[in-house]
């Protein structure tokens, strides 16, 4: 009777069960565990083994997968915080352009000093200088992260946290300077500030809830 998988086949289905995360790092984590376990099916055949049996020694020597897991769980939690950082970093990036006094229709023409909005533009400056810092930090980080156990247990929670908190607040901030526009086309300002702050942070939020999700794991 042919067997329709192989104890590497069902070892790695359910591992790829346990761990959630960016595909592509998912499946490059995957790819290494088959070649280990490739590797090691080689050499139990070498010492006489057929494969199926060969194959069951290699799994057992691998680890289970309650003791696999949650290293593979740490590496997908750091990789989804540095993507994370870089969706922060671009969305924040952007905004100088997109908000160059007299570059474009919705920040052109005469206004009225408005000391609100000043104010807070002044704020929304200077949290967004300490977000794309951080941001660009927390993707260098992240490539240390893969390498020491220390930053990979620490990194996925504080960067998700740091980019969650910051969307937010930018974004809240950047409606606020919408409503209070000195520029006498308000709506456009509120249709700009949705497009290019508000939808891109939200992508940034939603990128940082899968993050928490993954660092509590």
């Amino acid at each position: 009777m042919s067997r329709t998988s192989t104890p590497v086949d069902d070892y790695l289905a359910a591992l790829s069960r346990e761990l959630r995360g960016p595909r592509r790092r998912k499946a490059d984590l995957l790819a290494e565990a088959r070649d280990h376990l490739t590797d090691a099916t080689e050499a139990f055949e070498a010492d006489g083994l057929d494969t199926y049996d060969a194959e069951k020694c290699a799994v057992a020597d691998f680890g289970t997968i309650e003791d696999v897991a949650p290293g593979y769980r740490a590496d997908l939690a750091v990789s989804q915080s540095r993507r994370t950082a870089v969706l922060l970093f671009a969305a924040l990036i952007i905004q100088p352009i997109v908000w160059q006094e007299g570059a474009w229709s919705w920040n052109s023409g005469p206004d009225d000093p408005d000391p609100l909005n000043d104010l807070l533009q002044a704020v929304v400056r200077g949290i967004g200088t300490v977000a794309i810092v951080g941001a660009v930090l927390a993707v260098i980080a992240a490539g240390i992260g893969l390498r020491s156990a220390f930053v990979r247990t620490h990194l996925s929670g504080v960067t998700t946290v740091f980019a969650l908190a910051n969307a937010v607040t930018i974004g809240a901030i950047g409606i606020a300077m919408a409503l209070t526009s000195p520029h006498p086309n308000g709506l456009l300002d509120l249709g700009v500030v949705t497009g290019f702050v508000v939808l891109p942070l939200l992508v940034v939020g939603q990128q940082a809830t899968r993050g928490l999700r993954l660092a509590r794991a």
